[in-house]
């Protein structure tokens, strides 16, 4: 079967018919998928805690905050494109569909050069901030070096699965990522335990499978017949939608980068306890990952199911949407929960084995208290989704700015310098920042979801 047809097929109108199974059907590649993409890290973490030593394991895994911090930047403006994307085609308007493709291809392009610089220049700055130990922020220098050096794959690739998911398309990002993961995986093997590459042989592996997600999805967008085809004589930056984009996207885009930032801090009162901590969270950290996707993907696709739907002023069924999205994130996270807590001990030992005695005692102290919680980050993320899918983006952004940076900053001050610095404590500062961000995002979804609200701010 042709790109060409395989492109059409795979559309997906959100404006009517059953929600749950569209909302199902659309979040289920992207969980898988979403899996797939979290076996770049998480396989990394493995190999080097299996096969290379506890110094590079903990170097590896605690840089996810980093390296989200360009990424997440790119990830939210990214959300802008594709929420109005969908929003265009929810309302039928081939040709602003686009355009505003053809503007995010060119912005994406830019962006891959400035963000690719900034993040190389960073790395001092971070290593800096993070206060690692000596023995593992020269392995963290390493890995950082060659990861940003090859970032352009892993945002051309999150630039098409954006465009792709817009119009209902969740199906082929997930395939390329099966792909890329695999390769990764393979690779990782090939070059720790054939050529003795250490570290920066699963940056090796990282950057070249996500290279390969890059080329496969900007086959479909050259090949498609549907209304996000790229071509390369149209790539233009129409300035009407770069100005939609940024009004809905730079928000996401500021609220994501800066939370990552903070993230960064919040790294180093972790790192002051010493490498078996720092093992412990590292491990903490790739199942946290694992835990969240299922509301992250239910989350997207309330976005899409969101955009689309407002594209035809249709608020009553984008609203009953949102509400069958909270239903699924809840049941599957608590199933979640359920697995993951009782088998603590047995999740950290898969990473470093059962010779780490004081990794494995803190790595399942962290899995056993903060998993009981994950069913408060539900509530926001799926009405952050549903608030973006609007064209709201600007109140997600403020609520977790405030909750996941300021608050939580405050919290770990306060708790480290004046209450009790010992690290349970400090680690339940991110539950405490959910539940401020849960309850912040409720009581906004509530006042903005108003048909007249609504109309304000459309898009179309």
């Amino acid at each position: 079967m042709s790109a060409l047809r395989i492109g059409r097929r795979r559309e997906m109108d959100m404006t009517q018919g059953p929600i749950m199974s569209q909302l199902v059907s659309f979040a289920l590649p992207l969980l898988l998928g979403s899996i797939f993409q979290q076996l770049y890290n998480t396989v990394d973490t493995w190999v080097v805690g299996n096969f290379v030593g506890k110094n590079s394991f903990s170097a590896v895994g605690t840089l996810s905050s980093v390296t989200n911090l360009v990424i997440s930047f790119f990830m939210g403006f990214s959300s802008g494109a594709s929420v109005i994307i969908s929003h265009y085609f929810g309302a039928k308007d081939d040709e602003n569909v686009n355009r505003t493709t053809h503007t995010f291809v060119a912005v994406t392009l830019i962006m891959c050069v400035v963000l690719t610089v900034l993040g190389i220049a960073l790395i001092p700055l971070v290593l800096l901030i993070m206060k690692s130990p000596a023995e593992v922020a020269a392995e963290q220098r390493i890995y950082l070096l060659i990861y940003f050096s090859g970032l352009s794959g892993l945002l051309i690739y999150n630039m098409g699965s954006a465009i792709l998911r817009a119009i209902g398309d969740s199906t082929h990002p997930f395939l390329f990522l099966v792909v890329s993961a695999s390769l990764n995986i393979v690779l990782d093997l090939v070059f720790v335990i054939v050529f003795h590459m250490g570290t920066a042989g699963v940056a090796y592996a990282t950057i070249i499978s996500q290279m390969v997600s890059a080329v496969l999805v900007m086959f479909v967008l050259f090949r498609t017949n549907t209304s996000v085809r790229v071509n390369v004589r149209k790539l233009k930056i129409y300035g009407y939608i770069l100005k939609k984009i940024f009004r809905v996207g730079l928000p996401s885009a500021l609220q994501m980068s800066i939370t990552c930032f903070s993230n960064i801090f919040v790294q180093s009162y972790i790192n002051q306890f010493g490498a078996d901590v720092m093992g412990g969270w590292t491990a903490y950290i790739k199942v946290d990952q694992l835990v969240l996707l299922p509301m992250q993907s239910i989350a997207l696709a309330t976005q899409t199911f969101v955009g689309q739907n407002l594209g035809l002023m249709q608020t009553e069924r984008a609203r009953k949407g949102v509400r069958v999205s909270l239903y699924i994130s809840l049941v599957s996270t608590a199933v979640l929960i359920a697995a993951v807590v009782p088998l603590a001990k047995y999740i950290v030992e898969i990473f470093v084995g059962t010779a780490e005695t004081g990794v494995i005692r803190y790595g399942t102290m962290f899995l056993t208290y903060l998993t009981l919680a994950y069913l408060l980050p539900c509530f926001n993320q799926i009405y952050a989704g549903a608030l973006r899918g609007a064209g709201k983006s600007s109140i997600p952004m403020i609520a977790m700015l405030a909750s996941f940076v300021f608050f939580r900053q405050i919290y770990l001050f306060i708790m480290a310098n004046y209450i009790s610095n010992t690290i349970l404590p400090i680690a339940m500062g991110y539950p405490a920042g959910w539940l401020v961000c849960s309850v912040s995002l409720g009581i906004a979804y509530k006042i903005c979801f108003t048909d007249e609200k609504i109309k304000k701010s459309a898009l179309v």
